[in-house]
């Protein structure tokens, strides 16, 4: 586990943080410009130093200001991967990449440039390549110091759209095919639901929310990030069975929570995860006998929230051990005379997927 248990003043931000990160997968940082995601980075590498504290890697301590521990970041072992790619303009790629590499190690290295598709790349100079390319050189020369752990801090942030689109699915494949614990910057919500296991809410210098995606993504305290129409849940799932004659396939949420997409191309058994907007559901209390919808499961209501506009109701929902949005008008809310432990049927019209191995998939079965 990564433990961190920081105080830090640094001009207006006071920042006072006490968490522990798993040391498996991706773990978002996010935040607003300003709420101390660099700062905390920053820290964690050793380039910058909190006023006390304690931060442990695993078993090593990387700073301990009663103890008077703090390691440099030569001494730490951890990857950083910077908003813009700092490569040295007097190398080709093949320079940079070794000028990472604790060792020079012949078969990691080919396995970072397949990793990376930069096989092509390896004579030319840094001026020669495209923002994405840069970046992807920028990882590989992280990658080959063969770090505990890699800090990646908005990498996409000075991209372009296109350059973003390029870049993304080498990061999705960074996370499925290795080991290494990532540390993610970002205040994008979408780059965090393609790329994060686990996710970190920053604010003004504290962490309000942290865990598995899942579950602070459809917090109700992180309801306030989104818009009315982004308004979503993120939910955990695996792959039942096909049905090749509809062309369908079918998800489970738990025991006795089955969920029908349109046909995707995997085993049974394969992990999948849902993206389900609010404005794609409906409440109904007693459950329909004949529908068009495919997807009607029973559900729990546990809170209930009326907009600013006083227009819509925002309900949460709990379908198994999972949680989920719905938007419903005020009227309806009323006319049917919801409340919280209320037991109702969540009428489920569209499904995204988002899968580091399949591209996002929008069924409305």
């Amino acid at each position: 586990m990564l433990n961190i248990r920081i105080d830090k003043r640094q001009g207006d931000l006071d920042m006072q943080l006490d968490i522990t990160l798993p040391l498996q997968g991706i773990s978002a940082i996010f935040g607003r410009s300003g709420a101390g995601k660099t700062s905390l980075i920053n820290m964690l590498s050793g380039l910058s130093r909190p006023d006390q504290g304690h931060i442990a890697l695993g078993e090593e301590v990387l700073f301990d200001s009663r103890r008077r521990i703090h390691l440099r970041p030569e001494q730490r072992r951890i990857g950083y991967v910077f908003q813009d790619a700092r490569l040295f303009p007097h190398y080709n790629v093949t320079g940079n990449l070794r000028y990472g590499s604790r060792r020079h190690d012949p078969k990691r290295f080919a396995d970072v440039v397949e990793l990376l598709g930069i096989g092509a790349l390896l004579q030319r100079a840094p001026a020669t390549l495209s923002g994405g390319e840069r970046q992807r050189v920028a990882i590989g020369r992280a990658l080959l110091s063969q770090p505990r752990l890699l800090l990646m801090d908005e990498p996409l942030a000075s991209l372009d759209l296109p350059r973003k689109r390029e870049l993304m699915p080498y990061l999705e494949r960074l996370a499925a095919e290795t080991s290494l614990p990532i540390l993610y910057v970002s205040h994008s919500l979408d780059e965090v639901l393609r790329l994060a296991d686990h996710l970190v809410l920053l604010d003004k210098g504290r962490a309000p929310l942290h865990g598995p995606l899942e579950h602070v993504w459809g917090s109700a305290q992180m309801r306030p990030w989104f818009t009315v129409e982004e308004l979503s849940s993120v939910l955990s799932a695996t792959v039942s069975s096909q049905e090749v004659r509809w062309q369908m396939t079918q998800l489970s949420l738990g025991e006795g929570l089955p969920l029908w997409v349109r046909s995707i191309d995997m085993p049974a058994g394969q992990k999948v995860r849902l993206r389900i907007r609010a404005n794609d559901i409906s409440i109904v209390r007693t459950q329909p006998q004949q529908s068009s919808i495919r997807n009607i499961l029973p559900a729990r209501i546990e809170t209930l929230q009326p907009d600013e506009n006083g227009h819509l109701m925002a309900v949460q929902l709990q379908i198994g051990n999972q949680r989920l949005w719905a938007h419903i008008t005020l009227w309806a809310a009323s006319e049917l005379g919801l409340a919280a432990g209320q037991q109702v049927f969540a009428q489920i019209k569209g499904i995204s997927l988002n899968q580091t191995d399949w591209a996002a998939h929008d069924g409305r079965p």
